[in-house]
């Protein structure tokens, strides 16, 4: 059986696609009142399924009610998801993040799959094994050097 944060999931997802747009607006009680679950729940959802490295950016607008913006914003066509993916990168990241981005490059056809194998070969910890320190330092510097050749 299916974990709620997963049923949660594939119900934004279903929500998106139906819309037909990039974007959706949903209220995050409305939400929890469906799926009778705390508010936090639909946090948690949004904080861990829909990341920048999933190819999501979601917003929180205050007052009103309120309300959660989510977009979907495709890696060719939008710098500023490469821009936020290079920050979240930041200065380090270690090798399990590294490989949720490659994976989410693979899924969305934008590397190929001898590409990612090459990529994932690339930062991990035996290839960088002869760095006694800054593994991840270095690793965050080749996936945002790697990164930026994808986007020309």
């Amino acid at each position: 059986m299916a974990r709620l944060s997963d049923i949660i999931e594939e119900f934004i997802k279903q929500l998106l696609q139906d819309n037909d747009e990039s974007e959706l607006q949903i209220q995050r009680n409305e939400l929890a009142n469906y799926f009778r679950c705390a508010p936090s729940q639909i946090n948690y959802v949004l904080t861990t399924r829909f990341t920048t490295d999933r190819g999501y950016y979601v917003e929180s607008k205050r007052g009103g009610g309120g309300c959660i913006i989510i977009k979907h914003v495709d890696f060719n066509h939008d710098k500023r998801l490469m821009q936020a993916v290079n920050l979240q990168i930041g200065d380090s990241i270690t090798f399990d993040k590294s490989i949720k981005i490659i994976n989410y490059l693979q899924e969305n056809n934008l590397v190929s799959e001898r590409e990612a194998y090459i990529m994932k070969v690339a930062i991990n910890d035996r290839s960088l094994s002869l760095l006694q320190e800054n593994k991840n330092t270095f690793r965050a510097e080749l996936l945002k050097n790697m990164l930026s050749v994808l986007s020309v």
